[in-house]
């Protein structure tokens, strides 16, 4: 499984991701920044890309039928960078990529 991040998400969790080996890409690294949440979701799904996002603005779309190749929620308070890194990692190990195809995985 390969993640995408947006804005919200802290470079950290990204850094802490690779360091254990998962391929990532981050919105400012991918030329994304200001971009709207439709025009992320294209690229995660062009990419096969998990989007990682603290963004309610992304469940909307999900809910609305929006295809995307999978997206990984969490609060923005909920957990520190390394709670979050510890649950997507879980996720990359219990979850095949294709399986995340339009799922929401509330973290």
């Amino acid at each position: 499984m390969t993640f995408h991040t947006d804005e919200h998400v802290s470079e950290a969790v990204a850094q802490g991701l690779r360091r254990r080996g998962i391929d990532v890409t981050t919105t400012p690294q991918a030329g994304l920044l200001g971009t709207e949440d439709l025009e992320q979701l294209a690229f995660c799904r062009r990419e096969n890309r998990v989007m990682v996002s603290h963004d309610t603005d992304m469940l909307r779309l999900a809910a609305a039928g929006v295809t995307h190749a999978g997206i990984a929620y969490c609060h923005n308070q909920k957990y520190k960078a390394g709670g979050l890194i510890s649950r997507l990692l879980a996720l990359s190990r219990r979850v095949p990529a294709e399986q995340m195809q339009n799922r929401v995985e509330f973290l």
